[in-house]
Parts: structure tokens; C-alpha cells; sequence
């Protein structure tokens, strides 16, 4: 038996008998210092689970009785020390009781750990989150690896920290920095952790043996809470900061969608100093929040992901890609690339926009890489191409040229007796169908579509577009891809719009038709922000860019006309004018520093109306269930998936399919009937919801 599986053999303790453990490995050294090793059976990291805190209780109540010199708590994982919770343990809660007293089991065990009389270590790498990290905290030290990350990701399933970690990082951390990582679910570095006095010691591998003697016998020069922690924490002023904390939390998230950092604040100013009564408050206030439609939505999402990502699944075979075009997509798309350890040629007419995009992209891997080293070899690795000669090495190529039929197939042209076999030919296009862009190739079949979001490097999604000729073994090598360089996948049949443009463009019609009718501007932005949207369909179409938005509308006009609102002649207008939105720093708002300018709506003013956001909504929903029909798409969750993470569709309302269950399939049909009779046969539920489950 190894410990850490292999990667520190030489480290721990040599266990002399098998243990009785399923999932830990309980040795104890020649200095009489006991090893904990956290094993989850069957798994390739460990999550907290029921039947792991049992064993838990059991061995820390063994501890209790056989008082080793100390207790080390390590993972025998490579891929770090505790993942956070089996989130698989919190779908479907009802009964906050219930939680209430399945999260109280767990709490005694981590009380128990924390109230060992022998000094206990935790050694930390890789990853260490949410339950994961309150173990840590529940531990009297903690030594971190230089590869450690720690944080508190609960908020991103509509929760907070439930096992103490609310309470205990509070009192060992600088309050206001605590906060801000369990608000926000970032993570940190083991040298920060190390600043904030998380941690007490950052080590290399090699030295934690001599790390852990010196902790355990007393020569470890420990973190301690500064007098500034206990002012903070002192009731007049938590009550001066959690006014702010709750101002900054309303910029991001409105209490109505998500209660969990709200519940946080409220936990903190009213509790914190009291240990006990904040350690049963955090009990109620966590099984309140579980029970919860965000909460319940929000873990829905968080297994999409995981179901997504299983799409992705793979070896993957491409190495080289060649990127042909290097405006904003193209040239993102192939810095993405490059910071994925991809090696890229971006070719392009001229010079000036890939000098752009190389300017782009080491602002891109300033901010997403802290190594400069790091840096310097993404840069490496994206490399200018104006030739084109790329193209024969590479095994995928990527064409992002602009959305007109005959200039993609011109591109073809040149570059398919160029490829070398079995390299895929790959298209960005948003919209035109792969039937039309297949016609004047020799070799069809390589032909597919890996169609990028803007931006690149935020928006997950990437859809995988097949046409009815394209080969099975290339459609997979794509898959792989996808999932090698971190992005989630939407297999998607060639069709116009594909799924994620064939359902915004009713949305943002709908606005533009809402303009004409002399609605603000800012007040049908504020109904898809009300719904839960991260910003309006006006304001969306800007970012997009206008001449984007109306040649995407233009194309699913010719086959869905029927479904969707006429485009203002105006808009082609101001497409004319060239008034493009944020890439020409004036569309339907002016805008200054990537941010568009808008007054504040008057208070006397007209308000959010249930009819606006249904007329903005429910086309997306009826647009999903059409292509479910239709076999464009094949599942249903991984629709609600892709809205969200390709368009950031409302994550608490689950996706728009999950929303129309939720709200009930037979309300949303007779809600569309009523905006058909009153503002036409565009809002016609499709003949799908018959069947729609």
C-alpha cells in the first residue's frame, strides 16, 4: 500500500496491516504521529458524503482514545485533498428539517476532529473546497503544497458554507476578506492563503515530513488572528460593513434570484462573536437555502456541466490548429487555444488584425495565467501565419472569416488541397447551414462546424455542428477537443442558427419590435435583468454587434419567417450609418471603455410588465422544444445546459426548458396562445409542447 498513490511514497508512514477503512488509510509513524488519509473508495478525488463522515466519527472517536503525539489529515489523491461535498447528496431536498439534521450529524464529527487534545495538521494539495476546506479549518494547523488552491465555491449552487466554515474562517481570517471569498466563490493560491493566515506554512513535497515534525512538536510558527480581525467583528461595525457587503452583493445578484449571500451576511452580522449560536444558526440557515428553487436549479447546472463535459470525454488526437481569420472571434479563438497548451497558426489578409489579436491575447494570459513564464509560452505557442502555411501541418483548421456564403467558399478553395488527410475542416459560422457550405468541397465529410461564443474566453459553450456526410471518427475527434481545451460541447445537426442563435434571435427581434413601439430601451433591458438575465436583449444585440445580429436574423428569416418578428428597416439603417454597437463605440447605447452608458430609468416612469418578459422569454423556450422536435438536438437537459452556458441564460431558472416545467408546460402554451391573438402567429406554440415532458 503507497501512500498519496504514488506520489510520495518516501513521505508517509509505512502501514504495517491492511486497514479496516474503506474509504481511509489510518497509520502511525516512528515519532508516534498518527496519518489520516482520505481515500474515497472508487472516486478520482475525494467529496464529503454520508458514509464518509461515518467513518470519519469512528476513526476521530479511535483518535480520541488512543492519543497519538499528533494527527496529520493528508488525501491519498492525486488530484488534491478534498473536492467539497458529494453534491449528489443535495439534489431533491424538500425538507429543510431533514437537512437541518443530516448537516448537524456532520457538524458533530467536525467538532469532534476540531476538539482533539493532540496537535492536528492538515496537509493540503491540489484542490481544497467548500467541506474540504472546513476540514482543514477543524484542524489545529495547516500546511499547504505550492500547487494548493483553496475556496469556498458553496455560492455558485445557491448556497453557503454548512459544516462551520462560516464560523471558523471567520474568526481565523481577516473578516472582510472572508466574506469576499465565500461571496464571490473565488479561489486562491497557497501563497495567498499563506497572507491571509489560512495557512501556517507553504512547503515543497519533499519537505513535508520535516513540516509536519516541526508543527506537531511545537516549532511551526503559526498564523495567528490579528486585533484588527476582532474589530471587524465587533457588532457596531459588521453592521456598517454588511450594509456595504450587501450594496456590492445587489450589483451582482438581486436577493429575489439568489438568497444564499444575502443569508451570509445576515449570518455574519448577527452572530459572529457568539461561536455557538452562530454554528446553529449556519445549520438553518444552509437547510433553509438548500431546499430552495435557486439551490435545487443551481445544482441541476452543476451536474449539466458534469453531463456536458462527459460529451467531451476522449483521447484527444489535435495537436495543431490553424486559424483563418484573425478578427475578434477568430483571433480569440485561437488565443483561447494557445493558453490550452495548443499549438496555433493564425493567418489572415493583413497584418493589422492579427497584430490585434497577439495584443489581445497577452492582455488574455495576463489575466488568466500568474506564472510570466506561463505567459511567454502561450505567446510561444500562437504563432502569426500571414502565408498560410499552417495549414499543411495542422489537423484542425478553423475557418472565422465573416458570415458570407460565397467568401467562406472561396476560402475552401484555397485551402483544401493544401490540408493533409484525416485533418478536420471546421467552420465558425453562427448561422449558414453546413448543407449550403459543403457544396463545392471535394472532401465533404471533414466538413463540420465548432461554432465559438463571444467572448471566447468566458462563454463555455462551443456547438458541435454535423451535417448528414460528416464522418463519425472526425465528429468524435472534435468532441475530444472541445473537451481538451476546458470548453463544454453542444452536438447540435446542421440546421440555420443552429440551437443557441435560432432561439436568441426571437428574443432580440422581440426588443427591436418593442422599440417600435416606442417602449425604452433601458426598460426592456431591466425585464430580461428582472427574469434573471445577466443583461438585456438591447444591450446584448451592441456587444453582438448590429451587422452580426441582422445578418444571423436575415438567414433564419428565410426558413422561419413564420416564427419571427420582422426586422426594423431602421436597424438596417443604423447598420449602414455604421453604428455597430460596442465594437464601434456607438449602437443603440454609446459606449466607453467596453461598458455602455445608460441613465438610470425615472422612478415615475413605466415599469416591468409580466408581458414584456414573457414576450423576450418564452420564443426561447418554444425555439428549444421546436429543435427537440425537430431532432436538431437529441436532450433536453443539455439544451437547458447550452442556454446557459453559451448565452448565460437565467442559471437559476435551470435553462428554459427547465423553466417551462417549472412554471408548468400548460400555463407557458396558454400564455404564448394569448400573445399569438394579440400580437401574432410569431408567439404560436409549437406542435412539440404536445409531447414535451
Amino acid at each position: 500500500m503507497d501512500v498519496l498513490a504514488g506520489r510520495v511514497l518516501e513521505l508517509g508512514p509505512k502501514p504495517t496491516a491492511e486497514s479496516p477503512y474503506r474509504n481511509f488509510k489510518l497509520t502511525r509513524d516512528e515519532d508516534g504521529i498518527a496519518w489520516l488519509l482520505f481515500d474515497r473508495a472508487g472516486a478520482s478525488a475525494n467529496t464529503l458524503s454520508v458514509d464518509l463522515l461515518d467513518e470519519l466519527d469512528a476513526i476521530v472517536s479511535e483518535l480520541h482514545s488512543q492519543r497519538p503525539a499528533g494527527l496529520v489529515v493528508r488525501s491519498a489523491k492525486k488530484s488534491g485533498f478534498i473536492a467539497g461535498a458529494d453534491v449528489n447528496e443535495f439534489r431533491g431536498a424538500t425538507d429543510p428539517g431533514t437537512v437541518e439534521t443530516a448537516i448537524g450529524r456532520a457538524h458533530a464529527v467536525i467538532d469532534r476532529l476540531e476538539a482533539l487534545r493532540v496537535p492536528s495538521v492538515a496537509v493540503i494539495h491540489g484542490f481544497c473546497l467548500g467541506g474540504g476546506l472546513e476540514v482543514a479549518l477543524a484542524c489545529q494547523m495547516r500546511i499547504a503544497i505550492d500547487d494548493a488552491r483553496f475556496g469556498f465555491p458553496e455560492v455558485m449552487l445557491g448556497l453557503h458554507p454548512g459544516l462551520g466554515g462560516t464560523v471558523r474562517f471567520t474568526e481565523l481570517v481577516n473578516p472582510m476578506q472572508a466574506m469576499t471569498l465565500m461571496l464571490t466563490g473565488k479561489t486562491i493560491d497557497a501563497r495567498r492563503a499563506r497572507s491571509l493566515g489560512l495557512v501556517d506554512a507553504v512547503t515543497q513535497e519533499r519537505h513535508v515530513r520535516n513540516a509536519v515534525k516541526d508543527a506537531v512538536f511545537g516549532r511551526l510558527k503559526r498564523a495567528k488572528p490579528g486585533p484588527l480581525n476582532a474589530i471587524l467583528n465587533f457588532a457596531p461595525v459588521r453592521g456598517f460593513l454588511a450594509s456595504r457587503m450587501r450594496s456590492e452583493a445587489a450589483k451582482a445578484a438581486p436577493r429575489a434570484h439568489y438568497p444564499a449571500p444575502y443569508a451570509l451576511i445576515d449570518l455574519w452580522e448577527k452572530h459572529a462573536g457568539n461561536r455557538t449560536a452562530m454554528l446553529n444558526a449556519e445549520k438553518t440557515s444552509f437547510a433553509n437555502l438548500m431546499v430552495t428553487p435557486t439551490a435545487q436549479s443551481l445544482i441541476r447546472v452543476f451536474f449539466l456541466r458534469e453531463q456536458m463535459k462527459k460529451i467531451a470525454a476522449g483521447g484527444n488526437k489535435i495537436a495543431h490548429v490553424h486559424v483563418i481569420g484573425a478578427g475578434a472571434m477568430g483571433g480569440d479563438i485561437a488565443a483561447w487555444c494557445a493558453s490550452q497548451d495548443m499549438r496555433v497558426t493564425l493567418a489572415d489578409m493583413k497584418a493589422e488584425p492579427i497584430a490585434g489579436a497577439l495584443k489581445r491575447a497577452a492582455d488574455l494570459f495576463g489575466k488568466i495565467m500568474r506564472k510570466k513564464i506561463d505567459q511567454r509560452d502561450a505567446l510561444d505557442r500562437l504563432i502569426p501565419d500571414m502565408e498560410g502555411e499552417g495549414v499543411r501541418n495542422a489537423d484542425l483548421v478553423i475557418e472565422a472569416v465573416p458570415e458570407k456564403l460565397e467568401l467562406k467558399q472561396k476560402v475552401y478553395a484555397g485551402l483544401e488541397p493544401r490540408m493533409k488527410p484525416g485533418a478536420i475542416l471546421a467552420t465558425n459560422t453562427s448561422s449558414i447551414p453546413l448543407q449550403d457550405l459543403r457544396t463545392t468541397l471535394q472532401r465533404p465529410e471533414r466538413l463540420l462546424g465548432l461554432h465559438f461564443f463571444n467572448p471566447v474566453s468566458r462563454l463555455q459553450l462551443v456547438e458541435i455542428v454535423s451535417h448528414d456526410g460528416t464522418d463519425p471518427a472526425l465528429l468524435g475527434e472534435a468532441l475530444a477537443f472541445v473537451g481538451a481545451i476546458d470548453r463544454l460541447p453542444l452536438p447540435v445537426k446542421s440546421s440555420p442558427g443552429f440551437l443557441v442563435n435560432r432561439a436568441l434571435t426571437p428574443y432580440m427581434l422581440e426588443a427591436m419590435l418593442m422599440l417600435d413601439e416606442k417602449i425604452d430601451q433601458r426598460l426592456i433591458d431591466a425585464a430580461a435583468v428582472e427574469f434573471g438575465m445577466p443583461m438585456g436583449p438591447i444591450e446584448l444585440a451592441d456587444q453582438v454587434g448590429l451587422d452580426i445580429c441582422l445578418d444571423v436574423g436575415d438567414m433564419l428569416r428565410s426558413k422561419f419567417g413564420d416564427h419571427l418578428p420582422p426586422t426594423p428597416a431602421w436597424l438596417r439603417d443604423k447598420v449602414a450609418r455604421g453604428e455597430l454597437g460596442r465594437k464601434t463605440g456607438k449602437g443603440f447605447y454609446s459606449w466607453k471603455d467596453g461598458k455602455a452608458e445608460k441613465a438610470p430609468l425615472s422612478e415615475t416612469g413605466p415599469r416591468v410588465t409580466d408581458e414584456m418578459i414573457d414576450r423576450l422569454v418564452l420564443p426561447m423556450s418554444n425555439v428549444c422544444v421546436a429543435a427537440l422536435r425537430e431532432g436538431i438536438v437529441d436532450n433536453a437537459d443539455v439544451v437547458d445546459g447550452a442556454m446557459i452556458f453559451g448565452t448565460g441564460y437565467a442559471p437559476f431558472r435551470g435553462g428554459p426548458l427547465n423553466y417551462a416545467r417549472t412554471r408548468g408546460t400548460d400555463n407557458v402554451v396558454s400564455a404564448m396562445r394569448a400573445l399569438a391573438q394579440k400580437f401574432g402567429d410569431r408567439f404560436a406554440p409549437d406542435a412539440g409542447w404536445e409531447t414535451f415532458k
